[in-house]
């Protein structure tokens, strides 16, 4: 057995009570759902110091409000989290790995979404564009080629796990995907998902000096074709460097803006382009961030995606749980909205 936070961790480094604050996923919530869903209890000290459970021990719960639910994605601002009742997760029996290319990025978007309405059940699918692909070869020396590619794990019986690969197989070639390829080595499985795992890093190798602007949206699946090749169309056309990443059954994506923090023309460009990338998303019944949560960076857009009715309501909840308002101040709560 197996802790789910381990099953859906966001990135190397993130930890259990921050991942819950921010109420993050990673490449197998596609699988397994977010934290919001891999979370049964927490332990919470509020702002007048008093300490709360959320829940129980129990599978499922009518009992009550859902203070769990609740905390869950408060990054910090109705209390701090110092205890977590996580689901366990069974490790998969056997897994197959497999990846494949595609002319357009839309191709490959278009492939995520029908794969995930076939019914097949991937733990993870995940699409890089060309550019992260670009620089993946420059980082570790390899010679992949350099055109949108997606990424897919099977898991279950080896029988099971190896069908549902076969069957992904014929609905990339109806979409004009090539380079199928799979594998079920344990070495060989960890060199493929190293090419995601190391995604970050690797964009550094194109642009040493500079830094990243990482940003990300979400949107409901049948829009994650539209989204990406409308937002690609802008990141492709700008000065900087731009690769996207994208937890493609999820409808969420990634994109990694690299500018020169020395440069303020660099930053104006690096936030245009997050600006545009979010009112997309919006445009498109999404949201503006799938997982790394809005901190101070996206308070502006929460006006748009929600009506102010709604952060009105999140303000008085904020101020009955937190009068004093010393939890994370400023954070989530857009600063002119007032109850």
């Amino acid at each position: 057995m197996v802790f789910s936070f381990l099953l859906i961790q966001a990135r190397p480094g993130a930890t259990i009570g921050g991942m819950c604050a921010t109420r993050c996923s990673g490449s197998l919530a596609v699988r397994y759902g977010t934290m919001r869903d891999n979370v049964i209890n927490l332990q919470v000290v509020l702002g007048n110091g008093e300490v709360i459970k959320t829940g129980s021990r129990a599978r499922k719960s009518a009992a009550g409000y859902d203070l769990t639910r609740l905390i869950i994605g408060s990054e910090g601002t109705l209390g701090i989290i110092t205890e977590v009742t996580l689901r366990l997760q069974k490790l998969p029996q056997h897994s197959v790995v497999a990846m494949c290319n595609f002319e357009t990025i839309k191709d490959a978007a278009d492939v995520a979404i029908k794969t995930m309405h076939s019914g097949v059940q991937v733990s993870r699918m995940e699409l890089l564009d060309e550019v992260q692909i670009r620089a993946i070869n420059l980082a570790n020396e390899k010679s992949l080629p350099e055109v949108p590619t997606l990424m897919f794990e099977f898991i279950g019986t080896e029988a099971y796990s190896r069908e549902q690969a076969l069957l992904i197989q014929k609905i990339v070639s109806e979409h004009n995907g090539s380079d199928f390829v799979f594998v079920e080595e344990s070495h060989a499985k960890e060199e493929l998902w190293k090419i995601r795992k190391e995604a970050l890093w690797a964009c550094f190798a194109m642009a040493p000096n500079f830094e990243a602007m990482i940003t990300d949206v979400c949107v409901p699946l049948s829009r994650l074709a539209e989204c990406i090749s409308k937002s690609k169309q802008e990141l492709d056309a700008s000065s900087l460097l731009c690769t996207v990443i994208s937890h493609a059954g999820d409808g969420n994506f990634h994109t990694v803006i690299l500018f020169d923090p020395h440069k303020e023309d660099h930053r104006r460009e690096a936030e245009r382009l997050n600006h545009l990338m979010v009112h997309t998303a919006l445009s498109m019944e999404g949201t503006c961030t799938g997982e790394h949560g809005v901190g101070t960076g996206k308070m502006k857009y929460l006006e748009e995606e929600f009506g102010i009715g709604a952060l009105r309501t999140m303000k008085r909840i904020k101020t009955a749980l937190d009068p004093n308002n010393v939890m994370n101040p400023g954070k989530l709560i857009p600063p002119h909205v007032c109850i």
